[in-house]
C-alpha cells in the first residue's frame, strides 16, 4: 500500500517540475537512468559472483551431452524471450483504456521493469519501471493496471501451487485423517476465494474507497472496476499461458540433470516450490537461494540428488532474471522522466 502512494504521489507529478531549465532537466533524467542502470549491473555482478551453484551446474553438465546441452539450454532461452513476450503482450491488452501501445513499446516497459525488479524488495521496481513508458498523466493509472496482471498470476501461481501441495501431503505426509480433511478445505477455500476475487476485482476498488487516506486517488484505483469479466478471462489466460511455459523452463532443465524423474511428480515439486516462494517477501538476487532450499526440500521426497536440484534452478534463474535485466537496462536510458506529454 505504501509502495502505490509513493508511485501515485511521485511519478504522476514527476512531469510538473518546472523549475528546472530543459539543459538540467536532460542532465537530471540522464544521471538518474546512468544511476539505475548502474546499480542493476552492481547487484548482478554482486550476486553472480557469488553464485556456487552455477559453477556447479555446469560442472554437472560436463557429463552429459554437448548436443543436449546446447539443445536444451537454447530452448528455455527461447522459453524465456516466449515468457516475457506473453507478459508484454498482457500488459498491452491491460493498458489499452490508457493508451494506444505498440507490441515494441510493451516489451520496452516489461523489460525496463525487470531490470528496476532486480534491486528492489517483492519486485516492487518493476512497477516504476514499467509505468514510466505511459504518459505521465496515465502512470498513476498504470499502478492499478498493473496490479490486475499482478494479481491474475499469483491467483494461477496459489491455485495450482495449492492443489499441488495437496497431492504433496496425501502422498508423503503421513497425517490424521480430520487433519487431511481440514487442509483439503483450506486449500479449496484459498482456490474460490482467489478467483471469485480475481473476477470480481471491482470490489478492490471499493474497498480502497474505504480508505480515508486514499480518497483522493479514487480516479486512479477506479480503473480496476471498468475491467469486466471477458477481459479478466482473457488476461486469465495470459497467466496460464505464461505459467505453462515457465514450468516447461524448470522441465527441461530437470530432465536435463535428472532424466529418471517422473514428469508429474517433478511438476507437481516445481508448482509447491512456486507456491511456497510467491508467499514469502524476498529480493531478487536473494530470491535464488529461498528458490534452491525451497525445491531441495521439495524435491528430497523423490530424489536424493539434491546439488542437481538447487544448480537447476540456479541456472533458470540466471536466465529468467539475469538476462532480462541486462537486456532491459537498454529500455532504461529510453524513459522519459520528465516529459510533458498527456
Amino acid at each position: 500500500m505504501q509502495y502505490i502512494r509513493y508511485c501515485i504521489t511521485h511519478f504522476v507529478t514527476l512531469h510538473k517540475i518546472t523549475l528546472l531549465t530543459p539543459a538540467a532537466k536532460k542532465t537530471l533524467s540522464l544521471s538518474i537512468k546512468l544511476a539505475i542502470i548502474g546499480l542493476a549491473y552492481w547487484f548482478i555482478y554482486r550476486a553472480v559472483s557469488n553464485k556456487a551453484e552455477l559453477s556447479q551446474f555446469k560442472d554437472l553438465v560436463s557429463h552429459v551431452s554437448e548436443n543436449k546441452v546446447t539443445v536444451t539450454m537454447s530452448a528455455v532461452c527461447v522459453l524465456m524471450l516466449l515468457n516475457w513476450l506473453l507478459e508484454a503482450f498482457k500488459w498491452k491488452y491491460l493498458t489499452r483504456r490508457l493508451q494506444r501501445m505498440t507490441i515494441w513499446r510493451s516489451i520496452a516497459a516489461v523489460f525496463c521493469g525487470l531490470t528496476w525488479a532486480i534491486f528492489t524488495p517483492n519486485r516492487l521496481g518493476e512497477y516504476g519501471g514499467r509505468i514510466l513508458y505511459l504518459p505521465p498523466s496515465k502512470r498513476g493509472y498504470g499502478v492499478f493496471t498493473m496490479a490486475v496482471g499482478s494479481f491474475g498470476q499469483n491467483v494461477v501461481t496459489n491455485v495450482v501451487g495449492a492443489t499441488a501441495l495437496m497431492w504433496f501431503v496425501f502422498s508423503f505426509l503421513h497425517l490424521n485423517v480430520w487433519v487431511l480433511m481440514l487442509l483439503t478445505l483450506l486449500a479449496v477455500a484459498l482456490a474460490g476465494i482467489m478467483l471469485i476475487c480475481f473476477f470480481n476485482i471491482r470490489w478492490l476498488a471499493v474497498l480502497l474507497n474505504k480508505i480515508r487516506f486514499m480518497h483522493k486517488y479514487e480516479r486512479f484505483f477506479n480503473i480496476i472496476a471498468q475491467y469486466r469479466k471477458r477481459e479478466l478471462a482473457m488476461v486469465m489466460l495470459f497467466c496460464l499461458s505464461r505459467f505453462a511455459v515457465f514450468s516447461s523452463e524448470y522441465y527441461l532443465v530437470i530432465n536435463l540433470l535428472l532424466p529418471q524423474l517422473s514428469i508429474f511428480p517433478m511438476l507437481m515439486m516445481v508448482f509447491n516450490m512456486f507456491f511456497i516462494q510467491s508467499a514469502l517477501p524476498t529480493l531478487d538476487l536473494v530470491d535464488v537461494g529461498l528458490r534452491g532450499m525451497t525445491a531441495a526440500t521439495f524435491f528430497s521426497y523423490i530424489t536424493s540428488q539434491k546439488l542437481a536440484v538447487i544448480a537447476c534452478v540456479s541456472s533458470i534463474w540466471f536466465i529468467n532474471l539475469i538476462i532480462p535485466a541486462i537486456i532491459g537496462s537498454v529500455f532504461v536510458l529510453k524513459i522519459r522522466f520528465f516529459d510533458r506529454t498527456a
